[in-house]
């Protein structure tokens, strides 16, 4: 069995962290980590896990935990991984950060767009981005995985096969996201009140999202030039799911037919990535609770443009989903292992 450490169990990334590794067959939690929460029962936490999780929150003590643990996830905000981490906890255990800590390569653009000092950056460039689809066999070696972020994960994906074909011109790259509210984190927050959400619908982080230089990054790697994009993230009144329209222009004309077949030819063998019939559009509804993303595309040939969709859940494929799908990568387990996982409707 894989013994798990948890740093930032309380959180909704770290919660579903609990619920996905309780169902997996080859890992054990012996580690429930939380600051805010020392000492109090898990399941008092989250009802959901009344005499399923028998035991306490414990502090962040990463020095004990190595010591425990085969791999470490910690689900904290920015900065925190960056400031444990260190040479004598990577040779003892994996560590799968689902923070942005280790996600950009270029420590310059981290801080500037997170407003941090970043605490480790000597360990940025061994970091693997752990997009399961594109960085499979460099996971697989691993100390250290930079899970990717939500919106990235699902831009990204949505896009990706026709950047790295050379069909869009990649300076007219446009992202339209929006993510249900449990993207802001578990944290009180007055944007984030019920009455603030309900029946409401807005635009934030307008032309300087956090995200944007991770989608950037991993899009100029595709297309093997630097890309630059327009990236607006929305806010909807839901608990989970994320729905990206992306917009670009064709370098050439191209049927439904040739892009089809891109697309299934990057993700036929893709257990989690479902690219979907002509005129289905992704919907958050139909991969919610899983690890799915259902992409597809329409060509628009009054503009030759096309239009490329994605949906997912944010916190399974966006987050906990992920990462334990990174896990089963760098223990040698089927990707699947825990994470069969049929969504949830209604």
């Amino acid at each position: 069995m894989i013994k798990v450490g948890i740093i930032g169990s309380t959180g909704y990334a770290g919660q579903e962290l609990v619920r996905i590794l309780l169902q997996h067959k080859e890992a054990e939690i012996v580690w429930y980590g939380s600051r805010s929460y020392i000492d109090k029962k898990y399941a008092s936490i989250f009802g959901n896990l009344f005499e399923l999780v028998d035991a306490s929150c414990m502090d962040d003590n990463i020095d004990e935990l190595a010591d425990k643990v085969d791999v470490i996830f910690t689900a904290t905000p920015q900065g925190l991984c960056a400031s444990l981490i260190k040479e004598e906890i990577l040779s003892k255990v994996k560590m799968i950060d689902l923070s942005a800590d280790f996600r950009i390569k270029d420590v310059d653009t981290y801080e500037k767009w997170y407003g941090i000092q970043h605490k480790s950056p000597s360990y940025i460039k061994e970091a693997v981005y752990g997009l399961c689809e594109v960085n499979r066999e460099k996971i697989k070696q691993a100390r250290l995985v930079a899970n990717p972020g939500c919106y990235p994960t699902c831009s990204f994906l949505s896009i990706y096969p026709l950047v790295k074909e050379g069909l869009l011109d990649t300076n007219t790259i446009i992202i339209d996201a929006k993510s249900g509210t449990s993207g802001a984190g578990r944290g009180s927050k007055v944007d984030n009140l019920y009455c603030e959400v309900n029946e409401n619908i807005k635009a934030y982080g307008v032309a300087g999202h956090r995200h944007t230089p991770e989608i950037e990054e991993q899009l100029s790697y595709a297309a093997g030039e630097t890309v630059m994009i327009n990236f607006t993230p929305h806010l909807v009144p839901m608990n989970r799911g994320i729905l990206v329209t992306a917009y670009a222009s064709l370098k050439k004309q191209v049927s439904y037919e040739e892009v089809k077949e891109i697309y299934d030819s990057y993700y036929k063998k893709e257990k989690f990535v479902r690219v979907l019939e002509k005129d289905c559009y992704p919907q958050t509804r139909w991969v919610e609770g899983s690890n799915y993303v259902d992409v597809n595309f329409k060509i628009d040939e009054r503009t030759n443009r096309i239009i490329m969709m994605g949906a997912m859940d944010n916190l399974v494929k966006g987050a906990a989903g992920q990462a334990v799908q990174n896990m089963n990568l760098l223990f040698g387990l089927p990707e699947e292992e825990g994470l069969e996982l049929v969504p949830m409707f209604p």
